[in-house]
């Protein structure tokens, strides 16, 4: 564990956005750190798991509300809101965590590989499962860190290491969880054709009915399953996943706020404007120099420190 601890924190310490989080040249690895307690982190999470490695934070995914903390591992198995707030974290022993996005393709193959004996579909899956970290899980993640300093390695060596990740989690007390997910039959994997258009078509207007017709539900039992699923209507999942990425275009790019909202899909700034106070509750422009200011002036205090010798 203190070797996937330090790879993360030095990778993290370099890459890190403002909220903390730092993607990777690994496909679907992603590594936080965080040195203090802060504010709300909203996301819309993909099916994936998540090793909180030090520190703790509190999160609303879905409609429901957890407490995650150092040795433990978070599963989420669809395509979630998520409002996270980091609520143990120092300079010295700050919030550390690293979370890798399940693939279906994976857990298909692996599923009829294995020879799991199928269940009768449910119309319903759990959504988020918590568990202490196993030894094989974190092995596989620090496996996946090791190859940021080899990235010729990333596409040779990255598909075993992912395929043993999902054997372990296929292998544990959520495989009914995961097999439902990766069924294509399966409500969820019905689902997941229209979250993945929501996804890829989010800055346009999506016809819910294609969206009905693509899941091949009626539009009745999709609106019901999506929010079920999701919590979340199609519109507003839609409306979330513009949001997240007009404050990302806005911290990490330096957008303005009505080039955000018109790059993001908006015809209207106003409309822009009041959505993102009801969610982030400050206006665009406000919301944005608070976040900033703090990097600003840590970057700041950094360069003092260099030139006087530090």
């Amino acid at each position: 564990m203190d070797s996937l601890k330090h790879a993360v924190w030095a990778y993290a310490s370099r890459h890190a956005n403002s909220d903390g989080l730092a993607q990777t040249p690994v496909p679907g690895l992603r590594t936080m750190c965080r040195n203090a307690p802060g504010g709300d982190l909203h996301s819309v999470y993909r099916p994936l798991i998540c090793l909180i490695l030090q520190g703790a934070k509190r999160s609303v995914i879905g409609n429901k509300e957890r407490l995650f903390s150092a040795g433990q591992s978070v599963m989420v198995s669809a395509d979630m809101p998520v409002v996270g707030r980091i609520v143990q974290a120092s300079q010295r022993e700050p919030y550390l965590a690293v979370s890798i996005e399940l693939e279906m393709s994976v857990l298909r193959e692996l599923t009829a590989h294995m020879a799991i004996s199928a269940s009768q579909r449910s119309s319903e899956v759990e959504t988020l499962f918590v568990e202490d970290t196993e030894a094989a899980l974190t092995d596989c993640a620090l496996r996946l860190m090791q190859l940021l300093d080899q990235p010729a390695a990333i596409p040779l060596l990255r598909p075993g290491i992912m395929r043993e990740l999902h054997f372990w989690l296929l292998s544990g007390p959520h495989s009914h969880t995961l097999r439902t997910l990766a069924d294509p039959g399966s409500h969820a994997g019905r689902l997941s054709a229209a979250i993945a258009t929501l996804r890829a078509e989010y800055r346009s207007s999506v016809p819910v009915e294609r969206l009905a017709s693509q899941a091949g539900m009626s539009l009745s039992s999709f609106h019901k399953h999506f929010k079920r699923m999701t919590s979340l209507t199609p519109g507003q999942y839609q409306q979330r996943l513009r949001l997240i990425e007009a404050r990302r275009l806005m911290l990490d790019e330096g957008s303005s706020a009505s080039n955000a909202a018109f790059e993001v899909g908006y015809e209207s700034v106003s409309q822009f404007t009041r959505e993102y106070r009801r969610l982030f509750q400050r206006p665009p422009k406000r919301d944005a120099l608070r976040l900033l200011r703090p990097a600003e002036m840590a970057g700041q205090d950094a360069a003092a420190s260099q030139r006087a010798g530090a």
